[in-house]
């Protein structure tokens, strides 16, 4: 099974705790007093990626353009927005008479990875990039329960929640990204 998303501890390692550091520099960001552990989640998720955090603490399969973990506003549950790069519809690719040599490009990619064109690439050609968006509630049971405050160890439980959140997203996400590959 495809990995979609995981945690590079080895680098946060390296640079003695990166991730902790973010967390504690950025304590504002964190709401307290919340009986469930969402927004506390949500946040420790936004401090773990870019560009908050650049390279992030979570890191994502090349196909992965965004992932963002929100608070759902109907009920307060947790939602998973994922945007993952995705062939062009069969539609699309069973004729190409659309085309009408207009020398249609898909996705750019620069040193593998899938990047938004240029100005100067869209002032030359035009460009059709399919994209997959996956919105999905997301399971409270592995999250830790918000810190009651800033002096609660909020750094240990933002790296838990956010290996609770990367844990669910992969079984979210890596069964799409296999049958992409297939």
């Amino acid at each position: 099974m495809a990995k979609a998303f995981w945690i590079d501890q080895d680098f946060d390692r390296e640079r003695y705790g990166r991730y902790a550091a973010h967390v504690e520099k950025h304590l504002p960001e964190f709401e307290w007093g919340d009986i469930a552990p969402v927004r506390f989640a949500c946040a420790a998720w936004r401090l773990a990626v870019p560009p908050s955090l650049s390279p992030g603490f979570v890191r994502w399969d090349r196909r992965v353009l965004d992932a963002a973990c929100e608070r759902n506003t109907w009920d307060g549950t947790l939602t998973a927005r994922i945007r993952i790069v995705s062939p062009l519809p069969e539609p699309l690719t069973t004729s190409r008479t659309w085309w009408r040599d207009r020398g249609w490009q898909g996705w750019p990619r620069m040193f593998g990875q899938y990047v938004e064109p240029t100005q100067e690439d869209l002032a030359r050609s035009p460009f059709l990039r399919a994209t997959l968006l996956v919105e999905a509630p997301l399971p409270l049971g592995g999250l830790p329960p918000e810190p009651e405050g800033p002096h609660d160890r909020v750094e240990e439980s933002a790296e838990h929640a956010v290996t609770a959140l990367v844990r669910e997203l992969n079984e979210l996400v890596a069964p799409i990204l296999d049958q992409l590959d297939d």
